[in-house]
């Protein structure tokens, strides 16, 4: 069933094209986020996306509370947002050399499928004041004065909010991450896996390393499983369902489907001028969980906010996400690099077991936007001396 908009008032067409305040490409949660923020500063908005919604969309589900305190903070009702599917208020994990460690989260996530999430934040942005159009876009054209698509719709500021295959950021000719900055994963559903009820499970594993696998229940006795690792390591499908099975046993998923993840370590530079890349198209996925509703919220509500600047709201909008995350990004290509020896995640899985203080800190780094904290590099390093003695 297609969402349809209210009837809104946009800027004057001139001739055969169409003008608005924001264009927005992509109605996932980036493009949603964007969408409610530039309505905030009383600009005309237009999202324009292939899919009508509700629509699935590849992903591990996953919603950290602090991406609901983002939506929140742009007037999204976090209850009817989250209604029907309950808080999972513990997370299971274990390292490549087995270590194990099961905790309550600080605040507890979500799983919400993106087929029901999506449809309701674009749902939020229409209610605002935003409309929404099937379109897929295939060209885009900036100046000085704009930003022009497929010759019929213009601009004062472009918001791409289009994923990881993003057509906006090709046209800026910002090419794709390197196979080494560049994840891929396979998803599907299945029944939700005995003996952790409750419980978001990540498993790591020294085999095709770094890769992982995940479950995580959405709450209806399904859970949202999957499994993941990087391009360069040269994975078919047939190896990303044997990663799967390998990892998470027994499990029974229907109709996989892979994605690609570009990931932050890879990120291009934001541009001057009145294109912005947000989510995804952003390469904004954490490099080690692959999480990416958080940076998807995030940026795009900086990016609705920044397009007010016209001609400057790539460098306003540069700037507003290097204070929100640039020591964010800095801790997690540190701890990214730190990853590539197995011995020192066992390490860090085993402080994370031993202090609930580290492991917060750990679950912060990779669903939200922590440090990487003098804390939690001191006590795995402690652990590694001790695994080695």
């Amino acid at each position: 069933m297609a969402i349809s908009a209210p009837r809104v008032r946009t800027t004057p067409s001139v001739g055969d094209v169409e003008r608005w305040d924001v264009v927005v490409v992509g109605g996932g949660p980036a493009g949603s986020a964007a969408a409610l923020a530039a309505r905030r500063t009383g600009a005309s908005v237009l999202v324009l996306d292939r899919a009508d919604f509700p629509r699935d969309k590849v992903c591990g589900d996953g919603i950290a509370p602090e991406a609901i305190d983002v939506l929140a903070a742009l007037g999204v009702d976090r209850h009817a947002l989250l209604d029907g599917y309950p808080p999972v208020p513990r997370l299971a994990l274990r390292s490549p050399g087995g270590a194990t460690v099961e905790r309550a989260t600080a605040r507890p996530s979500h799983v919400v499928p993106r087929a029901v999430l999506d449809a309701r934040l674009l749902g939020v942005a229409l209610a605002r004041g935003a409309r929404f159009r099937r379109r897929t876009v295939r060209t885009v054209q900036a100046d000085a004065d704009g930003v022009t698509v497929d010759g019929e719709v213009r601009a004062s500021v472009l918001v791409a909010a289009d994923g990881a295959e993003s057509v906006v950021r090709r046209a800026l000719g910002i090419g794709s991450n390197r196979a080494d900055r560049l994840a891929v994963a396979i998803r599907g559903y299945a029944p939700e896996p005995p003996g952790a009820p409750g419980t978001q499970v990540l498993v790591t594993t020294g085999q095709r390393w770094p890769a992982y696998a995940w479950s995580f229940p959405i709450g209806d006795g399904r859970a949202n499983v999957g499994y993941g690792e990087l391009v360069s390591g040269g994975a078919t499908r047939a190896d990303l369902v044997d990663g799967l099975h390998r990892l998470l046993p027994g499990v029974a998923p229907e109709s996989l489907r892979a994605h690609r993840l570009p990931l932050s370590t890879g990120r291009p530079r934001q541009p001057d001028g009145r294109v912005l890349l947000a989510g995804d198209a952003a390469s904004l996925i954490n490099p080690l969980t692959g999480e990416g509703i958080f940076y998807a919220v995030v940026s795009g509500a900086l990016a609705g906010s920044a397009a007010t600047a016209g001609p400057d709201a790539g460098a306003r909008y540069r700037g507003l996400l290097h204070r929100r995350l640039a020591g964010h990004l800095r801790s997690t290509r540190l701890a990214s690099e730190l990853s590539r020896w197995p011995a020192v995640m066992d390490a860090a899985f085993d402080a994370a077991a031993a202090s609930g203080r580290v492991f917060d800190d750990v679950v912060a780094l990779g669903l939200a936007d922590g440090r990487l904290t003098p804390r939690t590099l001191a006590a795995a390093a402690r652990r590694l001396t001790l695994r080695r003695g």
